[in-house]
């Protein structure tokens, strides 16, 4: 069995553990998804629930009805999206980028790109590996 997977939040008050995503990576476009991270898209995987536990500050977390029947629970205190459910499905929606080991799988698929910014096109875009110098 594969080692479990650690995530949490910016700050470190809520954190959590999945044994595996069970589900391919993929990146969100929806105008939900960019409005909840101020960004072009969110990184996403389903976990199975018994494959998905809170190591600490369940009881922290705050939880937002971005649509009907889907919670996004997150941290108040820094912010940082950490999953998203719906009762009665099997899985919750892990936020991979909160995950703080690498999932060893890769993003399968792009969805909802129909809501994509014009602005989000990168090519002739000059690329940096940190920082660019002219900063």
């Amino acid at each position: 069995m594969d080692m479990p997977l650690d995530g949490s939040c910016l700050c470190g008050d809520i954190a959590y553990q999945v044994d595996k995503l069970d589900m391919p990576i993929g990146h969100c476009h929806c105008m939900t998804c960019q409005k909840a991270h101020s960004a072009a898209f969110a990184s996403t995987a389903g976990a199975m629930r018994e494959h998905f536990r809170w190591k600490r500050g369940e009881d922290k977390a705050a939880a937002y009805k971005s649509s009907p029947g889907k919670l996004r629970k997150f941290c108040p205190r820094c912010g940082t999206q950490l999953i998203a459910e719906r009762a009665g499905q099997p899985h919750v929606i892990v936020r991979v980028a909160s995950l703080d080991d690498d999932p060893g799988a890769r993003p399968a698929r792009h969805i909802w790109v129909s809501h994509d910014r014009p602005w989000l096109a990168q090519d002739g875009i000059p690329a940096y590996p940190e920082w660019s110098p002219d900063r």
